[in-house]
């Protein structure tokens, strides 16, 4: 008996098999190979088409179930996770009007600003624990102003992951965790934010129909059980977005747990039991995937959108492609703490929500041509990241997540000894890295929305750890010293 997680991301959809019994991945596949196209037809603009999530969504089922010899008919349930925050329109008949606009697209900033002073900042944080900012109901706004034809023929919006969901079972439906992610929530009643729809002038019926993430949320239907090489019928049981979900992979469930990812962007995710906000939106409240009336959980997170896409941009670009990134973090490693004053802001990949939506662009400072060389521009690159995620993890403790472990999957940027001891030694966290990753945890989902798990510990049965990293309290100062410089820096360029 298996599991099938899908894992929606702007470079590749990946899928992995998850064992019942043992709680083991069995295969993992994602395609493309290359990373796919992001689009951006305009400054600032990031766009790709849904239709390339489905098509390497079907092969990667494909694969995994060819990889580990298992029957359509084996697998029992399926879970999806998917990137935050995009939009994707469809009409009646599930054709999708524009490419969906994602994640790190910043053309809606000013359609969120204007709406957070029009409804009232007081107003927005109470309700909905963030500004509208850049996320899916202001890039909904843009649409509407900007393609009326488009926004006349919509039948349904989505985030990503109901998309593909979708395509599977021919159901749209959405869950409270994804509305609250799109900043279509009303955290005080419970229910999808009715104010903001009334001032963007949006439909409710927009809004796909709610069920909860762990459920079953439709069946696989014959024509797209012939396209994944499924079973029709195989249940679609849980949906969440990347961060919740990674979240939920590392079985950070409950108050004060921690997880984090380094990929294309960064992310510190936290979980709460007080529905609080920062004031100046720099981080984000969203109802968690183990949120219930009754328990309530809410998921604090930090995002920097330049993470895993500088170093990418230092191996292709700068170095073109020459050497690896093991062989980066070696050279980097004979560069000393702070790259002795060569300071990287890594702020190159949009506008970023911890800096209030400035989009300003990467910076290298203090740069000197008798005395710096490739080692120190990689170090200050990965250190310039972690401080980054330091300067948002402050921000994370005014609103009243604490930090004393953090947890992630053994990937990208965690698969370097110096991004890994900079984090630890700056935080005086203690990190341990997990056999897992976004698609295994949405196996797991899967499995708890179906039932077949009747607790965490028969989920999470499987789930090791692969390394600890601990902080040497010795080495502290010269990181922190290094960090107070490179926040001065920030400073003056903001």
């Amino acid at each position: 008996m298996y599991l099938l997680g899908f894992d929606v991301g702007s470079s590749s959809v990946k899928a992995s098999l998850v064992e019942v019994e043992t709680g083991t991945a069995v295969a993992s596949a994602f395609f493309p190979e290359t990373e796919m196209p992001i689009d951006a037809p305009q400054p600032g603009f990031a766009e790709q088409q849904p239709e390339a999530w489905w098509k390497n969504a079907c092969l990667a089922s494909k694969a995994v179930l060819s990889k580990a010899s298992v029957r359509p008919e084996d697998v029992k349930a399926i879970g999806i996770s998917y990137q935050m925050h995009g939009l994707v329109v469809v009409d009646k008949d599930l054709n999708v009007l524009r490419p969906s606009i994602i994640w790190c697209d910043s053309r809606a900033v000013p359609y969120g600003e204007k709406a957070f002073q029009a409804l009232g900042q007081s107003r927005s944080l109470q309700h909905l624990l963030n500004s509208p900012g850049n996320f899916t109901a202001a890039k909904l706004a843009w649409v509407k102003e900007n393609e009326p034809g488009v926004y006349g023929k919509i039948h349904k919006f989505m985030l990503p992951g109901d998309y593909l969901a979708a395509r599977m079972t021919g159901e749209i439906v959405t869950t409270p965790s994804g509305l609250s992610e799109g900043i279509f929530w009303d955290f005080q009643e419970n229910r999808p934010a009715d104010f903001l729809l009334d001032y963007y002038g949006f439909d409710p019926s927009l809004i796909a129909d709610i069920r909860p993430t762990f459920s079953v949320q439709g069946q696989v239907s014959a024509r797209a059980a012939a396209e994944l090489g499924l079973a029709a019928g195989t249940p679609v049981t849980y949906r969440a977005g990347d961060q919740p979900n990674n979240a939920l992979s590392l079985n950070v469930l409950e108050p004060n747990e921690i997880a984090a990812t380094a990929g294309t962007s960064g992310v510190v995710y936290g979980v709460s039991d007080q529905a609080k906000y920062d004031a100046q939106s720099r981080v984000n409240t969203f109802l968690h995937v183990s949120h219930t009336e009754q328990a309530p959980r809410y998921g604090v997170l930090l995002c920097v959108n330049g993470t895993g896409i500088l170093n990418s941009w230092l191996r292709n670009q700068l170095l073109g492609g020459s050497i690896s990134y093991a062989e980066m973090n070696e050279r980097a490693a004979h560069a000393p703490v702070g790259s002795d004053g060569l300071l990287c802001l890594p702020f190159g990949n949009g506008a970023e929500r911890m800096l209030e939506n400035r989009d300003m662009g990467a910076v290298f400072h203090g740069l000197q041509l008798t005395r710096h060389g490739l080692p120190h521009w990689i170090r200050a690159s990965q250190e310039g990241i972690v401080f980054a995620f330091y300067y948002g993890i402050q921000v994370m403790e005014q609103v009243g997540v604490g930090l004393k472990t953090i947890r992630a999957g053994e990937a990208n940027m965690f698969l370097s000894p110096l991004f890994r001891d900079t984090l630890a030694n700056l935080t005086g966290a203690e990190i341990q890295l997990y056999n897992t990753d976004g698609a295994q945890g949405a196996a797991r989902g899967a499995g708890l929305g179906l039932g077949i798990y009747k607790n965490r510990q028969e989920a999470f049965n499987g789930l090791k750890v692969t390394r600890t990293i601990e902080p040497d309290l010795r080495a502290q100062e010269g990181y922190r010293e290094a960090y107070e410089r490179w926040a001065a820096v920030l400073e003056n360029v903001m």
